[in-house]
């Protein structure tokens, strides 16, 4: 067993023929990005010593999700160099941050951007891809991290995302950084939003303090295609109007192509090769959202962020301002702010943070059975089967079963907090906590 060290992946192309046959896992949420796996079987029960193949400790701190291809695992982390007391209320000082705001903020003197490289079937680091240092990063919030957005593996190229700390194309096999590029945001807390790969461009949503935009960057160079600002807000400062969504893409019943784009405020849908708007809805006043939107038959559903979230169920077929007209149903109570929802078989499934899962009718929003697991959540869940896998920061796994009649059907402890959601390849589960990562089967 090896042991080495950990809110959002890795490489080796020169592998066994045996191994190349490992389904990827190449995103946020899976290759659909929704969360779901149905053709694949992990184990019900696991533990630190119970179905464990292995275990890799982690440099860092980092909630990125672990992404897998071609029998690697990648995963992303920032190292930091921490700052005494002393220096800690100095630079957050320095940042100007209010003095009421110094326990919920963290902050680092340095951090160091890497990508890993584990090799699927031993747990064995390959490699340590160096792609940057930051002196004086901002800071950001306790809860999160320097290295949350998930990388996207894209044919010979993993993208790794670190918000306004940079964006980097890396090639698998040889492990060199291809183009690189910086677009500087102020996140308040933090970055959060995964890249989206969407045929030649990899979309970025930059939904910072002082600008909201959508960027769609060429994917072999790293050039910028086209950038569209979000709409109007009427918040009073940036803090609620900054967000952490990432993007999903859709073709509706007419034919259009449509990249979902949820924000503070307002959903919005762009062509995706131009960032022209087709269709926008007014959501409220959420904002800081983190939830993933998912689709299914026409509809789009999202969860609004924090302030009250609330679930929305909105048509996709429509044109212009469409809040008036294709919004379908509306949940205002026992809404996630940062686990996303899964959609299938005509429902809907939602983790709360404070460890309340619920299911709704996705055509009506009326609930079909509420359920109290206890704990605290960031990780978005995930469907095996006829199972849901939900992770919480005190590292507990809770599996319930799916459908109309839901029961706990197991509670697995691990160490370390849990913050990255997981991944599933070749029946085997990949969990990432603050400490490690592990392969159950």
């Amino acid at each position: 067993m090896l042991v080495r060290t950990s809110f959002f992946a890795a490489i080796c192309l020169a592998v066994a023929p045996a191994v190349l046959a490992v389904s990827p896992w190449p995103q946020f949420r899976g290759p659909n990005g929704d969360g779901i796996v149905f053709d694949q079987s992990v184990p019900l029960k696991f533990g630190e010593k119970e179905n464990l193949v292995w275990k890799t400790n982690l440099p860092g701190k980092a909630w990125s999700s672990p992404v897998v291809a071609d029998g690697v695992i990648w995963a992303t982390t920032a190292v930091e160099v921490f700052p005494t007391e002393e220096e800690r209320i100095k630079l957050l000082r320095e940042a100007g941050i209010e003095e009421k705001k110094f326990n919920q903020l963290a902050v680092a003197k340095t951090i160091q951007l890497k990508l890993l490289a584990l090799d699927f079937e031993s747990g064995k680091l390959l490699s340590t891809i160096d792609l940057g240092e930051i002196e004086t990063p901002d800071p950001i919030h306790s809860l999160n991290s320097y290295a949350s957005p998930t990388p996207v593996i894209d044919g010979p190229n993993i993208y790794c995302h670190f918000g306004t700390y940079g964006t980097f194309c890396v090639d698998r096999e040889s492990r060199q950084i291809q183009w690189q590029r910086r677009l500087p945001l102020d996140h308040a807390v933090g970055p959060g939003s995964s890249p989206f790969i969407d045929g030649p461009r990899l979309i970025l949503i930059q939904d910072g303090m002082e600008r909201q935009y959508v960027a769609a960057l060429n994917k072999s160079t790293g050039e910028t295609l086209w950038e569209t600002d979000r709409p109007e807000m009427d918040a009073p400062t940036g803090d609620q109007k900054k967000s952490y969504c990432t993007p999903i893409k859709i073709t509706d019943r007419l034919g259009r192509e449509q990249l979902i784009c949820m924000g503070s405020q307002w959903m919005v849908a762009y062509d995706s090769e131009t960032g022209n708007e087709i269709w926008k809805v007014r959501h409220g006043k959420g904002f800081s959202v983190v939830p993933r939107p998912v689709y299914a038959d026409g509809v789009v559903y999202f969860a609004t962020g924090f302030g009250k979230p609330q679930l929305w169920a909105v048509k996709v077929d429509g044109s212009g301002d469409v809040t008036d007209t294709h919004v379908q149903w509306t949940v205002l109570k026992g809404i996630p702010a940062k686990p996303s929802p899964i959609i299938h078989d005509g429902l809907i499934y939602v983790m709360e943070d404070n460890g309340i899962a619920s299911c709704f009718e996705a055509q009506t929003g009326e609930e079909v059975w509420k359920n109290r697991i206890g704990g605290k959540y960031s990780a978005s869940p995930l469907m095996v089967g006829d199972r849901i896998y939900l992770g919480s920061h005190e590292g507990t796994v809770t599996v319930i079963s799916a459908g109309r009649d839901s029961e706990v059907l197991a509670e697995n402890q691990l160490d370390g907090q849990i913050m990255a959601s997981p991944a599933v390849v070749d029946n085997s589960l990949i969990v990432r906590t603050s400490e490690a990562i592990y392969r159950f089967k």
